[in-house]
């Protein structure tokens, strides 16, 4: 499939990321058959080693990079951030160690995390030349894994950093426990306004992106947006562990968002200004 055969909006822009190379991409325009349906790129899944290979290249080439340079963690939800220096070398197969955010200003590689509901957060200096891409679910978000992110960009030399939370599962699609509500509140007191009472007792609707948003204007950060899609709640563009679990179990895809660091000259890294092409959506 070329670029041009991709179905419209299998990758999101956002306007706030505006002149970095980046992606958050949903489960379309892939080749893995049912239930990884199709742009599954998660190297632990179940799916054909092949299938998911091809998945990446195919996101790496929309970034401008080789598959071996599209790098990721193993990720454990925690608020472990991986510095990713220039010319690195090391785990490139998209299985690296331990972590759950990656900071680079190294224009050559690009940043991905795989989510299925949690929340994919990009990053990137008001330059472009640093950026980020941090999982944060419940826990991690909790336990402090997007301020970590920027405070790893800061020790790189950013300055005004600019994030955006994209597709996760939606406050209304997202019915946690008291358990669960009391693990966050644990980790952090002012995550309180966050949950709403659910229809059953003892039950919560938890605003996992609201929640995001609020803890990168703790870090500091103003430039900041949500994309607002719900995962549970659109099959048709995304892969969702809470839906898969409410369908009775079973293996699941996960999609990828991933970003690139501009050159040292301000321009992305094949020398040209990205420009809307019909095969991506704006956010």
């Amino acid at each position: 499939m070329s670029e041009n055969d991709r179905p419209r909006g299998w990758v999101l822009q956002a306007d706030g990321l505006a002149g970095v190379r980046h992606g958050f991409f949903t489960r379309r325009g892939g080749v893995s058959p049912a239930p990884y349906d199709t742009l599954n790129c998660s190297m632990s899944s179940k799916d054909d080693p092949r299938n998911v290979a091809v998945n990446r290249g195919r996101v790496s080439a929309f970034l401008g990079v080789e598959s071996a340079d599209l790098l990721g963690l193993t990720q454990v939800h925690s608020a472990d951030v991986k510095t990713v220096p220039r010319g690195f070398a090391h785990w490139r197969t998209g299985r690296g160690p331990a972590g759950d955010a990656l900071v680079s200003d190294d224009p050559d590689v690009a940043l991905g995390v795989i989510t299925a509901d949690c929340a994919p957060v990009l990053f990137a200096s008001l330059d472009g030349r640093v950026v980020g891409a941090a999982h944060a679910g419940w826990r991690g978000a909790a336990g402090g894994v997007l301020e970590a992110t920027v405070e790893a960009m800061r020790a790189l030399g950013a300055a005004e950093i600019r994030a955006v939370v994209g597709p996760c599962i939606a406050p209304q699609s997202y019915e946690v426990g008291a358990d669960m509500r009391a693990a966050v509140l644990d980790l952090d007191a002012r995550g309180e306004g966050f949950f709403a009472c659910a229809a059953r007792p003892r039950h919560f609707m938890f605003d996992l992106p609201g929640y995001a948003l609020a803890r990168l204007r703790r870090a500091g950060l103003k430039r900041i947006e949500a994309i607002g899609l719900d995962t549970l709640a659109d099959p048709r563009r995304f892969y969702s562990h809470r839906r898969r679990t409410l369908a009775g179990g079973g293996a699941i895809g996960h999609q990828i968002s991933a970003i690139r660091a501009r050159t040292p000259d301000n321009r992305t890294p094949d020398n040209r200004v990205p420009d809307r092409a019909p095969d991506r959506d704006r956010a």
